[in-house]
């Protein structure tokens, strides 16, 4: 059972986080495209995949994956070549345009919201620890 605190604090971290510093939204109106195709050339920065893997990465089905890819090759963002390994399927790589498309919106997802400058300096700190206790509890393995 939640507490009233934790309540209080999942809200207030919403507010700053979703609402007041929303990077995703950032990242759409500076990019021109949506969330997903973002994400989809985010994912490629590690290196090409192959479509179907990328459609697992993105947890999206195959067809609608093939559609965004084609959006994204005709802006000049990616492109697709025969996978040498099975000719019946292609790979998919980010073109220099991409690349620098997705350094952007990495950059703007990694900035933080401006209001955390106006903590003062144990407060912040405060926040930091809090935040990393916090990221190392979920990433511990459930029972």
């Amino acid at each position: 059972m939640t507490s009233d605190a934790a309540a209080r604090a999942w809200r207030n971290l919403n507010l700053v986080l979703q609402e007041r510093g929303d990077r995703r939204r950032q990242v759409v109106e500076e990019c021109g495209m949506s969330f997903f195709r973002v994400k989809a050339l985010r994912r490629l920065r590690a290196g090409p995949l192959a479509l179907r893997d990328l459609a697992a990465e993105l947890m999206s089905d195959r067809p609608y994956t093939t559609l965004m890819v084609d959006d994204l090759a005709g802006r000049g963002l990616v492109e697709r070549t025969p996978n040498p390994a099975d000719r019946r399927s292609k790979i998919v790589a980010l073109t220099p345009a991409g690349a620098a498309l997705a350094a952007r919106a990495d950059a703007i997802l990694e900035s933080p919201p401006a209001v955390l400058d106006e903590l003062p300096p144990e407060d912040l700190a405060a926040l930091d620890r809090i935040a990393a206790r916090l990221a190392a509890l979920t990433d511990r393995p459930r029972d």
